[in-house]
């Protein structure tokens, strides 16, 4: 396969005079690309059908949402939307209706909030109640009629206009650096995307579907073992007034590693919607160094004992340099969570954790702040 990023080359055009002409594909992503899923999938059709479903495996794999679009046009979906929206935004600039920033501030204040998280049609179908999308289109369709856009005529970008938009942006955002902006958007995007995840929806799903797939691989042993399931990096609004990671997201971290091992003996969504999970009742945290800004984590997971109903896991955060930053002992019980009651686990996930067991016991004990947690029948005993 071949895949080509362009944004305004067509399929066919790509295809002009190539000997395999069915490899050629465009695969148009949107920047930043190591942070945006979606990938615009073109020229699937046809003699290009097998490698555009190969392309779109592929991509999924590692964590990208591709889009199959059925026909080439000029320019793909994407950027035929963006122009529309950037056509109009210069004509309000040039006709001194709005500055710059005016029109940013209602676009990541308003609607640009909702297209995040459920893009146009959705929103609209929302709009128009419990009627739904027809409901919407027969009150507000006829309005698309009114000469309000000036979607088709384009402003001359004179000096003149180039001029005032470069001075409004200057004014807007000069006080930050290009790595700067950069840095606050990648970000915002992150933290949109985790608040997405904890809904399961939109781009939080794919995200959830993609370190499902990474927390569930076979990890070999014994250099495999502790488990390596969970890493993090300390951004800005990790930190506390003394420049430090705050005391909450060391839970956050020790909780994301949990859900990494549960998914990785196989107490993973499948399971979970069986009616089965598994409940924290118990956690100690002991913080041993600080993590500052831009700190890159890691955590390192031991499964220190179990039974049929509750397991005891101890991780450990370290950074980079291999410094321990905190440890947390927890005990979590396996519940249908229908009942709300603790009951025995299923079998497979029983010799899954039997495995892994197995491998903590070549250990040495670690160093534990709390010798009351009850003891398990089989491990390692509280006293240790």
């Amino acid at each position: 396969m071949i895949g080509s990023s362009t944004s305004g080359f067509k399929p066919s055009e790509l295809r002009e005079g190539a000997r395999h002409p069915e490899r050629i594909l465009v695969a148009h992503p949107f920047n930043p690309v190591y942070l945006l899923p979606v990938v615009e999938i073109v020229g699937g059709s046809g003699d290009g059908a097998d490698a555009a479903r190969r392309a779109t495996d592929l991509l999924s794999q590692v964590g990208m949402k591709p889009v199959s679009i059925a026909r080439e046009i000029d320019a793909h979906i994407g950027d035929r939307l963006l122009e529309a929206v950037w056509r109009e935004a210069l004509w309000l600039v040039n006709d001194g209706i709005a500055t710059t920033e005016e029109i940013d501030d209602i676009i990541r204040f308003g609607f640009g909030l909702r297209w995040a998280q459920m893009g146009l049609f959705e929103t609209y179908r929302i709009a128009g109640g419990e009627a739904g999308m027809k409901h919407f289109l027969a009150q507000f369709g006829p309005a698309l009629k009114w000469p309000w856009t000036k979607l088709m005529d384009v402003p001359e970008l004179d000096d003149r206009l180039v001029g005032m938009i470069a001075d409004q942006s200057d004014a807007q955002s000069g006080m930050h650096s290009i790595r700067e902006l950069e840095r606050i958007r990648d970000d915002n995007l992150i933290g949109i995307f985790q608040a997405l995840k904890a809904n399961n929806w939109g781009a939080g799903q794919n995200l959830q579907e993609m370190e499902n797939r990474f927390y569930a691989r076979e990890v070999a042993a014994p250099s495999g073992y502790p488990l390596q399931l969970h890493r993090a990096s300390v951004s800005g609004e990790w930190l506390d007034y003394n420049g430090h990671m705050t005391e909450f997201r060391y839970l956050q971290v020790l909780g994301d590693a949990t859900d990494a091992f549960m998914i990785h003996v196989g107490l993973d969504a499948d399971y979970r919607a069986g009616g089965f999970s598994a409940y924290t009742v118990e956690s100690h945290i002991r913080h041993l160094a600080e993590a500052s800004g831009g700190d890159r984590l890691k955590v390192e997971t031991r499964l220190l004992g179990y039974d049929a109903k509750k397991f005891r896991l101890f991780h450990s955060i370290l950074r980079e340099d291999g410094t321990i930053v905190a440890t947390g002992e927890h005990m979590l019980l396996h519940v249908d969570t229908k009942e709300g009651r603790a009951v025995a686990m299923s079998g497979d996930l029983e010799a899954a954790f039997a495995r892994i067991a197995a491998l903590d016991l070549a250990l040495p004990a670690p160093k534990r702040q709390v010798p009351a947690f009850a003891a398990s029948a089989r491990g390692r005993p509280p006293h240790e």
